[in-house]
């Protein structure tokens, strides 16, 4: 038998090294207090979770088998359908309740500290389940319980979908004033789905009432579309975007986001996963961030794409060359950009300053 010779010790070291740093990174990626400001509670329904509510609610439940097959999709179109098999089992507040804790628990696990949440509210409706209230008080339990166990605050952004026309997104933004009366976690407004068939400009008015109501307004803009959707939802004054996919194709585009510092909510994996972005090599956030653009990373649907917000901070450093001080800076953009109170974003900016 032959003794390793120094090449061989070489290599192993050099293994070890590689080993020591990844670990070294991840753990401080988990440690980093960062918030998650593009998140749908809908796609954080893990295939297990999805066979359990199949059991409440299903004559056949699903199998798990089944349930993971819905999230093995290859385009937009099976994305939807995976988000609608979803939607439809989410009947109960207890629904509601058990996805929005187990959520909130994966969050805090990751090191996310705050996170401003989609609810599609719009697509409640649509199934035809008139009342959102019965089922509000559901997803509070779970924010409250998980807030309590965890530590992570969290918004409620009631989401419309813009293709289904005006009158439905306004009784969704009407409700989320009205319930703000009582329920201050109910921040904010937004628009998702097709932008094609449903263009900011028809919600103009609707956000200015919106506005006036205290309500804190985003927008889906620039992930299936060209630039004239992210300059339609500036237009309107959508305060935050989500995904802007397309702002690079415009050079007057960029120099105002750069000027303004308007926060972009990038979804890299979740552009991937829908076929927006064809190769991750061509993803802009890199040039966004180089430019100054004010970034901020989120996961979407993480449980639909297979990423979570950890994983979309090590993809930042692993295939994009973020340094750990730029990952500080993305965390410090999405505090900034996050609708905390000055005072909490002061104090979670100074926890991310001693974060090493």
């Amino acid at each position: 038998m032959s003794l390793p010779g120094a090449r061989d010790f070489r290599k192993a070291n050099l293994l070890l090294y590689i080993s020591d740093v990844s670990r070294n990174s991840q753990e401080f990626i988990r440690r980093l207090p960062k918030a998650e400001l593009h998140l749908h509670v809908e796609g954080a329904v893990s295939p297990e979770t999805l066979v359990e509510l199949s059991c409440r609610q299903d004559a056949e439940p699903l199998t798990l088998a089944q349930a993971e097959a819905l999230y093995q999709y290859i385009d937009f179109h099976g994305f939807l359908m995976a988000f609608k098999a979803v939607t439809e089992r989410l009947r109960t507040a207890e629904d509601y309740e058990l996805i929005t804790y187990r959520m909130l628990e994966k969050l805090a696990a990751q090191g996310v500290v705050h996170a401003e949440v989609y609810v599609a509210v719009g697509v409640v409706y649509f199934w035809g389940r008139s009342e959102i209230e019965p089922l509000f008080a559901g997803m509070e339990r779970g924010r409250l319980r998980a807030e309590r166990d965890f530590g992570t605050t969290m918004l409620w952004i009631f989401d419309a979908v813009r293709h289904f026309g005006v009158e439905p997104a306004a009784r969704v933004f009407r409700k989320a004033a009205e319930m703000r009366q009582e329920h201050p976690s109910i921040i904010g407004i937004g628009i998702g789905g097709d932008e094609r068939k449903g263009p900011a400009e028809m919600f103009r008015d609707l956000y200015a009432e919106a506005r006036d109501a205290g309500l804190r307004l985003t927008a889906h803009a620039g992930e299936a579309m060209g630039p004239e959707s992210i300059w339609g939802a500036l237009n309107i004054g959508a305060e935050r975007l989500g995904h802007a996919l397309t702002a690079i194709h415009d050079e007057e585009l960029i120099h105002v986001l750069a000027e303004r510092q308007v926060p972009l909510e990038i979804c890299v994996t979740s552009n991937l996963k829908t076929g927006c972005c064809v190769k991750l090599e061509e993803h802009p956030v890199r040039r966004y961030f180089d430019a100054g653009f004010m970034v901020t990373i989120n996961s979407d649907d993480p449980a639909m794409f297979g990423s979570d917000l950890e994983g979309e901070y090590r993809l930042m450093q692993k295939t994009f060359e973020f340094t750990q001080e730029h990952l500080r800076e993305l965390a410090a953009n999405s505090i900034e950009a996050s609708f905390l109170s000055p005072e909490q974003k002061v104090h979670w900016l100074h926890q991310i300053e001693r974060c090493v």
